[in-house]
């Protein structure tokens, strides 16, 4: 069953809801993943759903775990619209914040002028002898005070304010990070790679520019889970991750976008390029022997299968993954360990 609550953020709604949700998972000690930060808002929108209801037996007994949000999520929650809700969310709000500090920065602009101003006229009439006149001046003069005693109340209000905003866009820009990135490897995830793929090619047809894609898979990758657990198999996922995290380099993108699945974009590169970046990494993770940390048990050498793609002036984002998996296959029946270009299967068929 899913909890049936409308996510979707806007106006100070948005901020009330955000700043509730994080104060409520901060006094709870929990950490505003992505995947708990959704769980709260489920929770605060029917707090006598089933979902509000198991999460406070979890809370009394103990701790939230990972282990306790994935259960949870996939008891009661649409994961499929997940890391899209929890990012449109995260940018609504933040929008919505940007609004209230600007607003705050006003209202403190236009509390020190009419001090000022207050001031001014106080020091200007003080000079003028009429009874009458006096008498303003004593009003005005305490009328001064007043704002000035005021305007310092709002002042230090209005800090603890932006701070506090301050802080919460800090949490929610974790949220839009964690909900791009992927846990085990810190490489961006298949959400972030789609995006990203399909703005590299949209900027590709607009500027005439080269785009090269590579695609990569680990070989054999269930022995090692087989033989070894899935812990040594994230090990050597996370391995992998570390090299083509080095390659990688910005504007390039590098991305875990299947179990054993990897990809790098590579902007302004020709296949060659990539071809020759991708021969490197191949050759940097088939020359270590791993070993298993807990029981330094040797695992053996760890070797991947690639297949590269350049786009072509026209072509989709899907169509160009479709060419750069199809030279992956081919790497994979070549024997694996090898690289594979497109453009060189396309015109030996």
């Amino acid at each position: 069953m899913t909890a049936d609550v409308d996510t979707t953020l806007r106006g100070p709604a948005a901020y009330d809801l955000a700043k509730n949700a994080l104060q409520s998972m901060e006094r709870a000690g929990v950490w505003p993943t992505p995947l708990n930060f959704e769980l709260w808002l489920y929770y605060l929108g029917q707090p006598d759903s089933a979902l509000a209801k198991e999460l406070d037996r979890i809370l009394r007994d103990g701790a939230l775990t990972e282990e306790e949000s994935e259960r949870l999520a996939t008891e009661f929650l649409p994961r499929a619209r997940l890391s899209e809700e929890i990012r449109d969310a995260g940018a609504q709000l933040s929008r919505e914040l940007t609004s209230v500090a600007g607003a705050i920065a006003e209202a403190q602009r236009s509390q020190a002028a009419y001090g000022e101003t207050l001031a001014e006229a106080d020091q200007g009439l003080e000079a003028a002898d009429a009874p009458q006149v006096k008498q303003v001046i004593q009003t005005l003069t305490r009328a001064t005070v007043q704002a000035r005693e005021e305007n310092s109340a709002l002042e230090q209000r209005l800090a603890a304010s932006t701070k506090e905003v301050a802080k919460l866009r800090e949490h929610l820009e974790q949220v839009r990070r964690d909900a791009m990135t992927d846990a085990l490897t810190n490489l961006a995830n298949r959400k972030a790679f789609d995006d990203e793929l399909e703005r590299r090619c949209a900027e590709a047809a607009e500027a005439g520019e080269p785009l090269t894609l590579a695609v990569l898979d680990v070989d054999h990758f269930k022995r090692f889970n087989d033989t070894w657990g899935h812990q040594t198999g994230d090990q050597v996922l996370r391995y992998v991750a570390s090299v083509l995290s080095r390659v990688a380099s910005p504007p390039r993108v590098a991305a875990r976008y299947g179990g054993e699945e990897f990809a790098v974009i590579f902007p302004g590169a020709s296949a060659a390029g990539a071809e020759a970046l991708m021969e490197a990494v191949r050759r940097e993770i088939g020359s270590r022997q791993l070993k298993r940390r807990s029981t330094n048990d040797e695992l053996g050498a760890v070797t991947i299968s690639i297949g590269v793609a350049h786009w072509k002036p026209g072509e989709t984002p899907a169509c160009l993954l479709g060419r750069a998996d199809e030279a992956l296959y081919a790497s994979k029946r070549g024997g694996r360990d090898r690289v594979t270009v497109a453009e060189r299967l396309e015109q030996a068929a």
